[in-house]
């Protein structure tokens, strides 16, 4: 099938937040005499993050702003020791040192060579652009939910980003891991690819691994995704 343009989600279905933030907690100097599960202490602080973003509306912070108040929060529900400014910088930009996934690149690439390829997200843009650089990943445009002032899932910001690109929203894909991102996109009429990533939360498994919904297309890897719609 062919679209006009690809839009992928970044945080999750790109990019592997779990791991990537695990390691950096496990490296915290002052923490290394310390018991706790540091798995669910990345993974709660994924999940304040998302509460204090998702669906948000004109809001006057960013996700980096609120990924350094819920760290805080999170050391504190954890009753860990504070940081020093530094280390507390440190552990906080982990997020701009984000890996992709090891499939996603290339197949992107692959994507790339036929139809515009955008990253459609709730992340700021300089983190977007840290995480790429880092990866090599290149896209044709960036659309974050920060240039838009209107946070998925609301129809706004789908409605917004298809209009930015010149397009209706059915000639675009929608690409996530996450049903609420690929349900809203579908409800204002993005096509929809779910792509699953069963290790996004860690050893916990993600809260929703499974679609709930009739996609276009439901795939393991994006290099599957890649054969599905290149000519």
């Amino acid at each position: 099938m062919k679209y006009k343009a690809i839009a992928f989600d970044t945080g999750g279905t790109v990019l592997d937040w779990h791991t990537s933030l695990f390691h950096d907690v496990m490296n915290v100097e002052s923490w290394k005499v310390l018991e706790f599960d540091r798995h669910d202490f990345v993974n709660t602080w994924r999940r304040n993050t998302m509460k204090g973003i998702v669906g948000q509306m004109k809001p006057s912070f960013h996700m980096d702003d609120v990924h350094w108040q819920t760290l805080q929060a999170t050391i504190a529900s954890y009753k860990l020791p504070d940081l020093s400014p530094e280390a507390a910088d440190q552990l906080w930009r982990g997020w701009h040192r984000l890996r992709a996934w090891e499939d996603f690149p290339a197949a992107l690439k692959l994507m790339r060579e036929q139809q515009p390829v955008i990253s459609f997200t709730m992340l700021p843009c300089s983190l977007v652009i840290d995480v790429s650089r880092l990866n090599g990943i290149v896209w044709d445009g960036i659309i974050s939910c920060q240039m838009i002032g209107v946070y998925k899932p609301h129809p706004e910001a789908y409605q917004t980003a298809a209009a930015w690109l010149g397009l209706k929203p059915e000639e675009i894909l929608m690409v996530a891991c996450h049903n609420f991102d690929l349900n809203a996109a579908q409800d204002v009429g993005f096509k929809t690819a779910f792509v699953r990533r069963p290790d996004e939360w860690g050893p916990a498994g993600p809260p929703d691994p499974l679609p709930n919904r009739a996609y276009d297309h439901i795939v393991d890897r994006f290099d599957e995704l890649a054969s599905l719609i290149l000519d």
